[in-house]
């Protein structure tokens, strides 16, 4: 058995990503109560309490609402970036939890698992995201990001599996009654990437290796996911790329089970 991956949650209302192989298993972000955690675990065959750790993006709530139950119920190590740990500091519910500080741009391991933290642009302390393998086998991680950079496609080159960002259609956000700051916002270098963007990051990384894309932290309001698979299907299919199977993910429900 090799890494598998599911999208637990996804979405404005909470994030919570599934990555494990035979040894280790791990959750990127806790933005779902421990309940629902625990419920969709089990929904996809694995046992909460098999969890080793939790690997934080960043500080915002829809990716933290759980991490101090998950640490307490489950024993779940709980790993972030000195700036994401310094924001989380300030919360109610996130003070004084035990951390362990990665340093981004440093791998570390968790078991099996490589976890390798890289920067990405987003409107909070210190954002990351992960690329996560054992052996040859990679599966990138980036859910909040406003701008592709030369980083971005540098780490998530040569992955087998990716979760990506395609949070708002372009036309949508700009007609949507939303106000302008968060139109500026969502749309601008540090807030969310859209549908056209995520299809044109995917083409500067495609590689014969990578086989499944998971569309993730799609808008409510300002996408729709037949809309989301159309326009990155179409923008790699304008490329001559046709060997991605995407594949979307659901503020209520896991995603499919994928094998990296």
């Amino acid at each position: 058995m090799g890494l598998r991956v599911c999208v637990l949650a996804s979405g404005s209302t909470g994030n919570c990503i599934y990555v494990g192989s035979e040894s280790t298993r791990v959750l990127i972000d806790a933005g779902v109560s421990c309940r629902e955690t625990a419920s969709r675990l089990q929904s996809i065959g694995v046992e909460p309490e098999t969890i080793t750790a939790v690997c934080v993006t960043h500080e915002h709530d829809d990716h933290k609402s759980s991490l101090g139950v998950l640490h307490r119920n489950l024993g779940a190590t709980l790993y972030g970036n000195a700036g994401t740990i310094q924001a989380l500091e300030r919360g109610v519910k996130t003070a004084g939890l035990a951390w362990q500080t990665f340093i981004t741009g440093h791998a570390f391991m968790i078991g099996t698992l490589r976890v390798e933290p890289f920067r990405v642009p987003h409107d909070s302390y210190d954002p990351v995201g992960f690329v996560i393998s054992e052996g040859e086998t990679r599966v990138g991680v980036v859910t909040d990001l406003g701008i592709p950079t030369e980083l971005i496609r540098q780490r998530l080159k040569d992955c087998n599996v990716l979760v990506l960002e395609a949070n708002h259609d372009e036309d949508m956000l700009r007609d949507s009654n939303r106000p302008w700051p968060l139109k500026q916002r969502i749309a601008g270098r540090q807030g969310h990437l859209s549908n056209l963007k995520a299809g044109q990051l995917l083409c500067d990384v495609v590689s014969p290796r990578l086989h499944t894309v998971l569309l993730a932290h799609l808008s409510s309001d300002c996408n729709r996911p037949a809309l989301a698979h159309h326009t990155v299907s179409e923008t790699l299919r304008k490329r001559g790329i046709t060997h991605i199977n995407l594949l979307m993910t659901y503020p209520d429900r896991p995603s499919d089970i994928v094998d990296a």
